[in-house]
């Protein structure tokens, strides 16, 4: 079985937006990166797909228009080696703009490793796509974030997202959970 992690989104974009109740004074964890980065380190010591998911809306004059210049990785995550895959989506999931699907295919890969911005949002909805494809999914819990929703705390959005996915579209689990199973 071929294995791919997929990094959605876990960009400047979110840094900069303005304050309010998106704004990174607000997200979950604005220590994303250093999950993130233990997930990529190990997937590279496995030899495993790295891919990495940017979300840019062209034309838009937001913090999410490339022409602005946030459209890329976090400063403090581990950067794309040669030979990496690097998409840029304009929809919520990574599947349905981008050419993942075929570069996932092309390398062989059945399993994804997700992980990124938005739990509940680009997130949750790649891997509902990705399992719906059929690949074997595990939804990395504390490599992902988000903002809280109206009354919904961060908490409570992660404890929804992890309800809908288990058992149905992924397996969830931890970094070391991730990192301890390929020991085995």
């Amino acid at each position: 079985m071929s294995r791919a992690l997929i990094v959605i989104d876990v960009q400047e974009s979110f840094r900069v937006r303005a304050e309010g109740p998106e704004g990174w004074e607000r997200i979950g964890n604005p220590k994303i990166a250093e999950p993130v980065n233990r997930l990529v380190r190990f997937a590279r010591e496995q030899g495993d797909t790295v891919v990495w998911v940017l979300h840019s809306e062209p034309g838009t004059g937001t913090e999410f228009d490339p022409a602005l210049g946030h459209v890329r990785l976090l400063e403090e995550l581990e950067q794309p080696l040669p030979g990496e895959v690097i998409v840029h989506k304009t929809s919520h999931n990574a599947f349905t703009t981008t050419s993942l699907q075929q570069q996932l295919t092309e390398r062989g890969v059945t399993e994804l490793v997700l992980c990124g911005i938005r739990t509940e949002q680009c997130v949750e909805t790649t891997t509902r796509v990705g399992s719906d494809f059929g690949y074997r999914c595990t939804f990395v819990t504390d490599a992902t974030t988000t903002n809280p929703i109206g009354s919904l705390s961060v908490a409570a959005i992660v404890e929804r997202t992890e309800a809908v996915l288990r058992d149905r579209f992924a397996d969830i689990a931890t970094v070391d959970e991730v990192v301890a199973g390929a020991a085995r």
